[in-house]
Formats: C-alpha cells, structure tokens, sequence
C-alpha cells in the first residue's frame, strides 16, 4: 500500500507564482486594510515616506535573507542560518520567536474577521466570527502543500486586483472627476489639511510601528524555501518583485486615498478602502470591499498558521520542540504541529471575548516586535555568514546585498530605532514588556532543558 507510507520530508510541490504570491499576500493583509487607517491618523499624507523608507529597509533585509537562501534553501530558513552562523541558542530563540509572532499576528487577523463581520451581521459577538475563521484556516492547512498554495495564489489574487483596481478608479476620479460629477479631485487633499505633515516628524515617527506591521509576512518567502521547485530562480524573482509590488500597492492605493479624502476624515468609518469605492458611487462597493478584506484576513492567517507549522517542524527535528511535531501527514503536511497551534491560538478568541477594543493593538504591536528581532537576526546571520566565506565562495555568490556592509548596517541601525520610537507611545508600550520576557523565557528554558549540552554533544561528533 503505497499510499499509507509516511512521506521523507516537507514536499516541493511550491511553484514560482505560488510562492512570489504568497509573500505578497502574507504582507498585504490586515496591516494595509485596516491598520493605514490607523497610520494615517497619527502621520496624516506623511506617511507616504513612512511606507517608502521602511519598504527600502526591507528590501535589504530581503535580499539578506536571499543571499543566505539561494546559497542554501533549506525549511526553517532564518532561524537554521541563526542556527549556523550565530549558534545554537540564536536558531532555536529565533525559530520559537517566528512561531510566536506567527500565533500573535493570526490573533489580530482573526480579530479582524470578526470586526469585518460586523458590517452584515452587527449584532454576533466578534468572537464567534474569530473561532470560525480560526477552524477554518486550520483545516486549510491539512491539504497537500500544492493544493494550500493553490488556494492562497487564487486568495492573494483577489485582493492585488482590487487594489489595483482601486488606484485605476481613483486615479480617474483625481485626474478626470469620474464618479465626482467630472470634477476633478487633484491631489491637493495631500497637503490642504495641517500640511503634508500635519502632526509634525512626531507624528511619522509614532506611525512606524503600524508601518512595519503591514510589511510582517514578506520573509515568508525564506520560510518556503524547503517546498520551492526551483529556488535559486525562484526566490531571486520573487523577493525582488515583490519589493517593487507592496511599494506601488502600499504607497500608491494610500497615495489615491488621501488624495480622494481629507485624511482626517479616513479611519472614522472603517476601512479606508469601502470609502473610496462608496466615494466613487459602485453600488454594494461596501460589501464587496468588506469581503475581499475579509478574504485577506484570512489569508493572512492561512499563511500564518503555515509557517508556524513548518517552524515547529524544524524545532522538532532539531529535538527542541516535543518530538511528535516531526511527524508529517500522509500529504506530507506537520499536522501535530498545524494543531497545536491552532490550540494556542484560541487565546485569541478568548482576548476578542474580554477586551474586544485593545485586541487589535496589542497584537499588532507584539508581533511587530517580534518581527523585528527576526529581521534582526536575518541581518545579523548574513553579517557572519560573509565573514565566514573565502574571498573565492564570495566571488561566486549568485545573489547579493547590494553595496554590503553599510546596507546591513543601515538596516540594523533603522529597526533599533523603531523599537526606541515603540517606546514612547504607551499603546506599544505593551511589546516591549511582552517581546523581552518571552525571549528571556526561552532563553531559561533553552539551558533549563540542557538543550546547551545537546548541541554540544552534536558539534564535537
């Protein structure tokens, strides 16, 4: 019986536009549909810099991360090149801390859902919605590896043509007053309001954190790199590209958006995204907005709990999280490690029953901070792993950081500073009591457990 052997290993059933959609898809959810509302309140027009310099400082880290990938695609990426160049307890923090921040971002996606569902069915508490998405999104995650990208390509699909097809419509709305009664709109809203900086550099500053939540997700490529057909071509192509997409997606459809509204006005309904469609007058433009929204939410998810599941996985392997996530299903799917997850992520549910207004930014606020140790790490792992290489394996490096070191540096020097700014506002104040303590928690767990002695005894086989 062929059927009931246990596949060898994490299939390669990923192709190029499955993965370069992915990535996109896991960095345009939650963050652009409902947190820019919250980004621009804080910076107003500005925020357009906001989003340009941090998707430059992420284009870096990516290409970081590619270096590393194309040289070596292996499942677990970032937290095996912590692994190898920065040592043990680096890869197993940092494979435990994507598995958290992955936890902590499906919390807020599927807070989300429930705020969504709120337009059609006002009176349901939110945290039925969260628990239905949640079981949904988990089953997802039990189909072969082609069938769950298959799914998300056709997911992230839905929302890249709604937005382009926002910036199209509202781009004629500015230029030749479709649906204004063909007066023209222009651009001035950019600057008519308190100025392109109406509450000041501060202002910008405090929206960073919002900034980099919308780019959380975009290193899912390294993630997949185990399950990619082709990775040298593949993933060279799709973490350039997608650099180039979330910058026109993120800084063009808020460009359109603030051109359309006073940004005052934006945030105080919803999502920016239903007033500009309800602006230009498409009937039911609410609803539609709503549930392709809806859908990014729960593809953001989906995403989520994916990785996750392959992090536990490689934790698993590397005997640092409970054996029985190292088995796979007959797909080839770690299904102990999918479930599990989805367990812890009923505390999600649990925080949408007790605190409903807080959920969204404590979250996003704790997840970024995770985020941020883990392109930390990528930065600081490709630092070492140059170091590490003879001039002739750095001549033949296929894929580079451009203008390395200072890029990486840079780099590192930018997420310091948003942690700093993160401390200042007392709504992200939160994350960097959480984040700290979950990462000492793992470091006296990591030598409580002797695991210090484990990878030891490995290294002097």
């Amino acid at each position: 019986m062929k059927g009931k052997t246990q596949p060898k290993g994490l299939q390669r059933g990923l192709e190029e536009r499955h993965i370069t959609l992915m990535s996109l898809g896991a960095a345009i959810g939650v963050g652009l549909f409902l947190g820019s509302a919250t980004a621009i309140k804080l910076a107003g027009p500005s925020i357009l810099f906001g989003y340009a310099f941090a998707g430059m400082m992420m284009f870096f880290i990516m290409r970081a991360l590619g270096e590393m990938a194309i040289h070596k695609p292996v499942a677990g990426s970032f937290s095996k090149y912590a692994r190898d160049y920065l040592g043990p307890l680096a890869g197993y923090i940092t494979g435990w801390n994507y598995w958290f921040l992955w936890v902590v971002t499906c919390m807020a996606e599927i807070t989300a859902v429930g705020i969504y569902m709120e337009y059609w069915y006002p009176d349901t508490p939110r945290w039925i919605w969260a628990l239905a998405a949640l079981v949904a999104m988990a089953s997802i995650n039990f189909l072969a590896v082609k069938a769950y990208g298959e799914l998300e390509f056709w997911f992230a699909l839905i929302k890249i043509v709604t937005i382009i097809a926002m910036i199209f419509i509202g781009a004629g709305m500015i230029v030749f007053g479709i649906g204004n009664g063909g007066i023209a709109t222009g651009i001035s809203n950019l600057w008519e309001h308190g100025g392109f900086f109406p509450n000041g550099i501060e202002g910008l500053l405090l929206s960073l954190q919002m900034v980099m939540f919308a780019f959380l997700g975009i290193e899912m490529i390294g993630v997949t790199a185990g399950e990619v057909k082709n990775p040298e071509k593949s993933l060279a192509k799709a973490i350039d590209s997608v650099f180039w997409r979330i910058l026109i997606f993120y800084v063009g459809a808020l460009f359109v958006i603030m051109s359309i509204y006073p940004w005052e006005e934006i945030g105080s309904k919803g999502s920016p995204f239903v007033m500009a469609f309800e602006q230009i007058g498409i009937p039911g433009a609410a609803g539609i907005i709503n549930f392709v929204i809806l859908t990014a939410a729960l593809s953001s998810c989906n995403s989520g709990i994916f990785s996750t599941g392959r992090m536990l996985f490689n934790l698993a392997e590397h005997g640092e999280a409970p054996k029985k996530f190292a088995n796979l299903t007959r797909n080839g799917v770690p299904g102990k490690a999918v479930i599990a997850t989805a367990i812890v992520l009923l505390v999600g549910v649990i925080l949408n029953y007790i605190v409903p207004a807080k959920v969204f930014t404590w979250v996003t606020s704790i997840a970024t901070f995770g985020a941020i140790w883990t392109w930390g790490i990528i930065l600081v792992s490709q630092i070492q792993f140059r170091k590490k290489l003879k001039p002739a394996e750095k001549a033949k490096l296929k894929y580079k950081v451009p203008f390395f070191p200072i890029t990486s540096y840079i780099a590192l020097a930018f997420l310091v500073f948003v942690i700093v700014v993160m401390a200042y506002s007392p709504d992200t104040r939160i994350a960097l009591v959480v984040g700290p303590l979950w990462l000492v928690f793992l470091t006296v767990y990591y030598y409580g457990k002797g695991f210090h002695k484990k990878n030891r005894a490995h290294h002097s086989k």
